[in-house]
């Protein structure tokens, strides 16, 4: 049985992520940390035999997956698959003026409530069942291949969870950093995890 190795990476820095503030479907560019960090991967990444890139359309994803591209020489086909959960009316909104505006709403999406959206968004669960199809589906195309995906903290967090059984509702208790790397294999039994959050290649 030929396994599918994956690296899954998350986007590099946004001005939105310094400020806390939820982006989800809102096309935010990196700044000039996520620029570096992107830089730094593509680096990092030039030795290893990647077969495909895939990333998620929005800017920020793109644009981290392109430095690699670039880099490798290897294509870059975006997926909207793996686009960060919709998040409708939360977006733009920090942390603190989600809890104050809509604290009932705010609860709800605090505790994980797999059935919960926020008004115009996706709920937790549609948004894992997405991740997870759109995963299986590139890592079925490439049997015995390596490939690259580069989304989002909530689709790293989605693939975290399928590849280590850990529920939908469990609090997260790992780091999902920007632009580190992830080491994930996937065969017709689903995801197993090899390595989480590597970010050596992020030190000064």
């Amino acid at each position: 049985m030929e396994v599918t190795r994956i690296l899954a990476v998350r986007h590099g820095q946004t001005l939105w992520n310094t400020q806390l503030r939820i982006q989800g479907h809102t096309d935010i560019d990196l700044d000039s940390t996520g620029r570096w960090q992107a830089d730094r991967l593509a680096q990092a990444l030039a030795s290893e035999s990647i077969d495909a890139i895939y990333a998620s359309d929005l800017t920020r994803a793109y644009d981290t997956a392109f430095a690699v591209s670039q880099k490798t020489g290897v294509p870059l086909v975006a997926d909207v698959g793996l686009r960060e959960r919709h998040f409708g009316i939360f977006e733009g909104q920090t942390f603190g003026e989600i809890e104050t505006r809509w604290p009932s709403e705010a609860a709800r999406w605090r505790r994980r409530d797999p059935d919960f959206a926020a008004q115009g968004g996706e709920t937790l669960s549609a948004f894992y069942d997405r991740c997870v199809a759109a995963a299986t589906r590139l890592a079925q195309a490439h049997p015995g291949q390596h490939i690259l995906l580069v989304a989002h903290g909530g689709v790293l967090d989605v693939l975290y969870r399928a590849a280590t059984r850990v529920g939908l509702q469990a609090p997260r208790t790992w780091e999902v950093a920007n632009a580190a790397v992830n080491r994930l294999l996937w065969t017709p039994q689903g995801f197993s995890l090899v390595g989480w959050n590597d970010q050596q290649h992020l030190q000064e």
